[in-house]
Parts: structure tokens; sequence; C-alpha cells
């Protein structure tokens, strides 16, 4: 199943993103004054919808589920740590058709899906969140890698079949350090480092739940071995792992028709790791567009490739900026949803993540 779609229905932009891969990727915009009304439309009937993400206040997530009552796929809500939660900004769905969908459940929540096809099994987990709440954030961080090993073990997979992972810290800047350190102890007592480390997404958003964080992963167990699973360098940045961030700057799932590169969460950071052109926005825009670019382009992708991203910006009203530089670089607009969170690091003002699939092999 294949769709381009760029279609305006009422206020929302829906996306419908071009894809030879089973999963289908949709992302909307809010632009109108009816915060709720995109779950009228979304996830559109097009299969078995896997997973939701949306970015909006947290005062609307009852509020939603109203609007929604009947449906049961994975939903994971989040409100960044600088947006006033008076709007919702927009959502991403992911929906698969052609295969059965099995949901996973954790102390009766449905916080992931499994299915599976003749290439692979899929296992995307969405809303994961700690047992305790009233442990520290660290102890948070590590029981919530706990979680999504038990996750995946419902379904007969474990923390090694993870390729990409989502985490949404509560007040990111006042503990990153210790949730650094809480995933680093997690990996090696994971022998993580002795494979490949997940990419992954980290950023300032709370949940309606109160949890220090919440999060997402992607896990993936090939069948056959022509599916080849690797991490992807960043041409333009050392890797994370150099100033002690445990992630892979990207992967690359090779099937044997189709390739799928994901992106982890890319800032305007230096080859060395530092950050560059502190509260100059535009220039932060620019760098980082480069840095996906070139990644991106290693492994023989083109922007015209990108089915998903997630645009995470510091002020939201830099979103009209990064449009017109998108215009300005010749880049069609990306099926991308605006979240108005903080990025990992305080003079850090955009961050974006990216999935792209391609047809064919790259050599």
């Amino acid at each position: 199943m294949s769709h381009s779609v760029f279609e305006s229905l009422q206020d929302d932009v829906i996306t419908l993103a071009p894809s030879r891969a089973p999963i289908q990727f949709i992302s909307a915009r809010r632009s109108g004054s009816d915060e709720l009304s995109i779950f009228e439309k979304l996830p559109l009937r097009l299969g078995k919808t896997v997973a939701q993400i949306v970015f909006g206040g947290n005062s609307f997530y009852g509020p939603a589920l109203e609007r929604i009552s009947g449906h049961d796929w994975p939903l994971l809500w989040l409100q960044g740590d600088v947006c006033p939660g008076t709007q919702i900004s927009g959502a991403q769905a992911f929906v698969v058709d052609g295969a059965t969908v099995r949901y996973i459940k954790l102390d009766g929540r449905i916080v992931g899906s499994y299915w599976e096809d003749d290439d692979a099994e899929y296992s995307l987990l969405t809303g994961i969140l700690p047992v305790s709440l009233d442990a520290t954030p660290g102890g948070q961080t590590y029981n919530i890698f706990e979680q999504i090993e038990a996750a995946l073990s419902k379904v007969g997979m474990d923390f090694s079949h993870v390729v990409r992972t989502w985490l949404y810290l509560d007040k990111l800047l006042d503990w990153y350090d210790e949730f650094n350190v809480a995933r680093t102890n997690f990996f090696l007592s994971r022998g993580v480092f002795d494979r490949l480390i997940p990419a992954s997404t980290g950023i300032g958003a709370s949940n309606p739940f109160g949890a220090a964080l919440t999060s997402g992963a992607l896990a993936i167990r090939p069948k056959h071995d022509r599916v080849l699973i690797r991490e992807v360098a960043s041409p333009l940045q050392c890797a994370a792992t150099e100033y002690r961030s445990s992630f892979s700057r990207a992967v690359e799932v090779t099937f044997p028709e189709r390739r799928y590169l994901t992106i982890s969460g890319t800032a305007s950071i230096a080859p060395g790791g530092e950050s560059l052109y502190q509260d100059d926005v535009v220039k932060q825009i620019h760098l980082t567009l480069d840095v996906v670019e070139a990644i991106l382009k290693s492994r023989g992708y083109k922007w015209e490739n990108t089915v998903r991203a997630i645009g995470y910006f510091r002020d939201i009203n830099d979103l009209p900026i990064f449009d017109a530089i998108l215009k300005e670089r010749g880049i069609a607009p990306l099926p991308l949803v605006p979240a108005h969170t903080i990025v990992c690091r305080d003079d850090l003002l955009f961050e974006i993540e990216l999935d792209a699939v391609a047809a064919g092999d790259f050599k």
C-alpha cells in the first residue's frame, strides 16, 4: 500500500507519507480552534493502528480519550516542558495493513503492538511507564528499560532486538546527567555496547501520569539472514558515546526489497560534541539539516524518502522559520509533526528526528 497525500481537512493538515513498507506513517498538524478535531480524523481507516503519539497539553488527555472512545491502540501523550498546555500541536499514527496485530499489555495497560511479515517480527512500544512513580528519576529510568524488556518478553523478544528508543523526560534539564548514567548502567548490564546501540531521541516533556519519564521502543527480530541491521555513523558529528550519551546517530534495517533508516534526534552539535550557534535558531536549523542530509546521503537516501519526522522547537513560533528554510533549501514539505519542547541542552533551540524508506540495496 502506498500513499502520497497532503490534504487539508478543515484546519488540520494530515500527511500520508509514501512507503514501500507494510507500516504507514500518518502525521497531522493542528492549526485551528478545535484542539480535539484531529481525533475524529486520526487514525484514518487504512488498517490497524499500532501506535499514536500526541504532542499537546496534558489537560486534553481525558477529553481526547473520550473522543476516541472504543479504540484501544497504544497512545503516548506528551506535553513539552515549555509548552503552556493550551494547545495540541500535532499527532502521529503508525498503521499496519495486511498483517495480524497483537496488542501488548503491562499491568492492564496497552503499551505496544506486535506483528510480523515474511522478513521479520516487529514490536512497537508506546507509552511505557516506570512501575513506581515514587522512585528517584534515575531509578525510574533504569526501571523503564526493565519495563521495555517485560513488554518485549510478552511476544518472545528481548532488548537485543531493540533498534530505536524514544525517551521523554519531565524537567529534563534538572536531571539529564542522572538519566544518562542510569541508561548507561542498564546498557552495561545487558551487554548493549557489545552489539547494536539503539538509535534514540531524548526530549523534555511531561506526561499525564506524573512519571519522571515515559518511553517507546521499536524492536525488530529478523527471520532470515537477508535482513541486516546496522549502526550508521554521522559524517558531520562524532559518536554520541564520545560525550557519554548512549545512543547511535542512526540505525538502518535492510530488507530484501526495501531499506529503512531511522535517524536519532539531531541538533546543532559540532563534530567534537559542543553546541553551536547559541541563540541563533536559523543557523541551528541549517546545521541540523546539514547533519541529517549527510546521514541520508551516506546511505543513498534523499529527503523525499522521508516517511516520518518530528521537529522539536524550544519556541513553537519558530515553526514558520523551519518551513521557510526547507523551501529555501529546495526540500519539499516533510511529513513532520511539530512539538513545543526542551532539547537536551539549554542552548539548543531545535532538534529533529526522521525516518526514511527506500527501495533496493545500497552498496
